[in-house]
């Protein structure tokens, strides 16, 4: 349950200090400042993410994970090793129905729907 609702944009959430925080997101404030460079942040997680800017640490969205066939980049390694497979032509997952092969186990997933006959999207214009 999230009772807690931004007027200004109908963001819901659990907890009231999760709403106060996200309200600085409409007002401006940036009460988080770095110390080293003056950074201001709306939120204290960005700031912690800011920081690392000038520790050294490996920044969150950083991909060291490359391709060696493509230049495909990845932030984990278990990413790039699903990627590889694409060139490989590996498809480990097998339908026992018909005999459909899958890179990932959720697109063999999906193909099942196709047995059961079970259809989550439909169309909007039918």
């Amino acid at each position: 349950e999230r009772p807690y609702m931004c007027e200004e944009c109908g963001y819901k959430t659990a907890r009231k200090s999760h709403l106060s925080e996200h309200m600085k997101t409409h007002t401006g404030e940036k009460p988080y400042v770095c110390d080293e460079c003056g950074y201001r942040a709306t939120q204290k997680s960005d700031l912690s993410k800011h920081m690392r800017t000038h520790t050294g640490e490996r920044p969150h969205n950083e991909k060291p994970f490359m391709c060696g066939e493509c230049g495909y980049k990845a932030t984990q390694k278990s990413h790039l090793s699903q990627h590889l497979k694409t060139h490989t032509g590996e498809k480990p997952f097998k339908c026992e129905e018909c005999g459909y092969r899958a890179v990932k186990k959720s697109h063999l997933s999906q193909h099942m729907k196709t047995h059961t006959g079970e259809k989550p999207y439909s169309c909007s214009q039918c």
